[in-house]
This record gives structure tokens, C-alpha cells and sequence, in this order.
């Protein structure tokens, strides 16, 4: 079993920052990679960036140059640290992970159970 726990999500004014944590835990032998999706109100849900194995890093058109996403292999976990946030940005984040179990061939992907942006103007 394999769990994802999101946290850092939260209120701020536009222009602020906020940090998201993603931790992956349980049963697993590696990590194909890992990355947040967001998903306002009447919206698909969007790729926000993440991190592939091998190096491969990819931002939304939307957050380049204001989002970055961190890694810390130790400890299984992602961050992503936002800065000059804008209402646009309000959503549901969520943590996304492609992952091997041990044990396993097969790679599956895995969600968070999502955490609120809200950004105010």
C-alpha cells in the first residue's frame, strides 16, 4: 500500500507565498516521479509541474518563473514553493506520484487527497 499526505495549502493575499509538501510512504521500491495537479471550481484538472526520473522537470505555462518544484529522494517527499501568487492560482492541489512497490513490476500512479490555494485579491 502506498499512501500520499499533502499539507501547507492555506489562505494568503495575492502576492504572497505558500509552500505544498507531498510525502509518499508505504510498500515502495522507487520513484518514476512526482508532481502536483490543480483543479478550481467548473475546471479540469491541470498539470501545475513536475519531476520525471532522469532529471526531466516541466512547469505550466501559467507558474513559470513563479513556481518551483523540489525533491528530497531521502525522504520520499516533493515541495512545491509558490511565490507571487495570483487569485488565478486558487484550486485544489494535488500531489501525484508514479510509483513501483516492491515486489511489483508494474508502476502505478497515486493521488493526494488534495489541499486547498485560496489566493485573495
Amino acid at each position: 500500500q502506498v499512501q500520499l499526505a499533502e499539507s501547507g495549502g492555506g489562505l494568503v493575499q495575492a502576492g504572497g507565498s505558500l509552500r505544498l509538501s507531498c510525502a509518499a510512504s508505504g510498500n515502495i521500491f522507487s520513484i518514476n516521479g512526482m508532481g502536483w495537479y490543480r483543479q478550481a471550481p467548473g475546471n479540469e484538472r491541470e498539470l501545475v509541474a513536475n519531476w520525471r526520473k532522469g532529471g526531466r522537470i516541466t512547469y505550466a505555462d501559467s507558474v513559470k518563473g513563479r513556481f518551483t518544484i523540489a525533491r528530497d529522494n531521502e525522504k520520499n517527499a516533493a515541495y512545491l514553493d509558490m511565490n507571487s501568487l495570483k487569485p488565478e492560482d486558487t484550486a485544489v492541489y494535488y500531489c501525484n506520484a508514479d510509483i513501483t512497490r516492491s515486489g511489483l513490476l508494474a508502476t502505478s500512479t497515486y493521488w493526494g487527497q488534495g489541499t486547498q490555494v485560496t489566493v485573495s485579491s
